[in-house]
């Protein structure tokens, strides 16, 4: 059965897939495969033999490899949309599903049972062709617990991966899952050869299928792409080069913007978004993107989520907003955002009261407390810190300072080994999908985040919250789904071991001129898929 026929069955089931968000990907999924079922559909007058070059600033420090089992970070997960597909990927801009490596629909033999037959001819960057072999070792290392993949969590309904003939994979699932066809991007397939023989090498030197390849890349300078003239998908590389110039610095990034470098800037700072508007179109995307509070919950303090919830009231989040980002953001009033089409209002609100906040200190029976805060040094994230700070600095025997760290050093040597009590940092799963259930698995489900990072993992409470997300996707209809999530939803929002704050509004700024067929993403980095450069 095929997502299409599953979108056809009738009232109840329809309302339960359009709230899963099966619904939309299943119309999406039917008119993009049509789309793309030929390369010649999507290669525009500036496509194969173009001399052209793309080149944008980024906000994002390069803080990991790209080996897409393990690399979550910004930059280098934008750098994968490019470089590596799935069987099916979602556009960047539209999220909307196509085929990617996979040659037609992801077949359901059963409700257990998946079919996906490969793209012939698919090559991967060296000139090896892509095999039965590489999807099968693909998705095996994601799904075993010995390599602690950051996306084993997002498919936890694969059984086994088994080769049907030199073309055909077939999925054997725990249970059915009705997410399978979409859900299968978040793995890449990548070549079994090179990735299987050293690992770490493969991490800094990537070898993929996708439209662009890897030429270089050099920590806090630059990202260097080449067109990949093999490549025979659905949206082969406009440009025979691109580069990624990696400005943190906020004021560089705009000076690049203004002065014609580059065509393309994320994270746009909003005190120069009107400047900006003069010499370009700036565009802001709301998005779930967040700045959460993550606590060190295995002891102290922070062990009592009274303490946790304390900060949270006492954090004057609208003023945060109003000054920091001058008003382009929204104060938490869920784990997602309320635009989001499964948004439900959290039991457990954290509208700014300090009185509320030194209440359950003294419950919890502190009455000193000094820590320091630990956040990344983003540019808007370094804005909204020292407000944070005034907040809580206004809490009797409390005292909080702060530092700024580069997003892998912050997790490798202090989250990570648990030298931490408190972090402000930003994070965004919707780069790997929109559904409410994938964006809660990122956070709250698997070894790295509740075990590793915010170390709840082995809390009764987020027993519990296993069960709620598990009965939510496996529910047979809308009202079992919804109760579920509703349930994970409110127990999030009262034990906050990470919650957001507030989720942003994403301004990307470009030259229309320079650009043809760009859009802004809703969530971090940018995209060139699909993107012409203008003569």
């Amino acid at each position: 059965m095929t997502l299409k026929d599953l979108a056809s069955k009738p009232r109840g089931r329809r309302e339960f897939l359009k709230l899963t968000g099966m619904l939309g990907a299943a119309a999406a999924f039917s008119a993009t495969v049509a789309a793309c079922s030929s390369p010649s559909t999507t290669t525009g007058a500036t496509g194969a033999g173009s001399t052209t070059l793309l080149e944008a600033g980024i906000s994002y420090a390069l803080s990991t490899g790209f080996d897409p089992m393990t690399s979550s970070g910004a930059t280098p997960f934008a750098a994968n949309m490019h470089i590596f597909e799935g069987l099916v990927d979602l556009h960047p801009a539209t999220r909307e599903p196509y085929l990617a490596l996979a040659k037609a629909d992801p077949k359901q033999v059963n409700d257990t049972t998946w079919e996906v037959t490969l793209r012939s001819g698919a090559k991967f960057h060296n000139g090896d062709p892509v095999t039965v072999d590489d999807v099968i070792y693909s998705f095996d290392r994601v799904t075993d617990t010995k390599n602690a993949s950051l996306f084993a969590q997002f498919v936890p309904f694969i059984k086994s991966v088994k080769a049907k003939g030199e073309d055909t994979v077939v999925f054997t699932l725990n249970y059915a899952f009705p997410l399978f066809a979409t859900r299968i991007s978040v793995v890449k397939i990548v070549p079994k050869k090179l990735a299987s023989a050293d690992q770490p090498a493969f991490d800094a030197a990537p070898v993929g299928s996708g439209p662009y390849k890897l030429v270089s890349a050099t920590k806090d300078d630059k990202i260097v792409f080449a067109k990949f003239d093999d490549y025979n998908g659905a949206y082969p590389a406009k440009a025979n080069d691109m580069i990624w110039y990696l400005l943190s610095d906020a004021a560089a990034r705009v000076t690049a913007a203004e002065s014609g470098r580059v065509s393309v800037i994320e994270d746009v700072p909003y005190l120069d978004v009107d400047r900006l508007k003069s010499k370009m179109t700036v565009e802001a995307v709301q998005s779930f993107g967040l700045l959460f509070l993550m606590f060190n919950c295995e002891s102290g303090p922070f062990a009592d989520k009274r303490v946790r919830q304390a900060f949270h009231y006492a954090t004057d989040t609208q003023t945060i907003i109003d000054r920091a980002l001058l008003g382009n953001a929204k104060a938490a009033t869920s784990y997602v955002q309320d635009t989001h089409p499964q948004y439900v209002k959290a039991a457990t609100t954290f509208a700014y009261d300090a009185a509320k906040a030194e209440s359950l200190l003294k419950e919890a029976g502190v009455t000193s407390l000094e820590f320091e805060l630990l956040t990344t040094d983003t540019s808007w994230v370094k804005d909204v810190a020292p407000l944070l700070l005034e907040s809580w600095n206004k809490l009797p025997g409390v005292k909080v300072t702060m530092q700024n760290l580069q997003s892998g050093s912050l997790y490798t040597d202090y989250v990570d080994t648990g030298k931490f009590k408190v972090v402000a940092a930003p994070g965004d799963p919707s780069v790997f999908g929109n559904d409410l259930d994938l964006l809660l698995s990122w956070f709250y489900r698997g070894d790295v985040w509740p075990t590793k990072r915010f170390r709840w993992s082995t809390s009764a409470e987020y027993k519990k919250l296993q069960g709620m997300l598990d009965t939510a996707v496996k529910a047979k209809d809308e009202k079992g789904a919804v109760a579920a999530w509703t349930q994970a939803i409110n127990l999030l929002a009262d034990e906050v071991p990470l919650y957001p704050v507030f989720h942003r509004q994403l301004p990307t700024a470009w030259n229309p001129d320079k650009l043809d067929g760009f859009k802004p993403l809703p969530t971090t980095g940018v995209s060139f898929v699909g993107v012409a450069p203008k003569a």
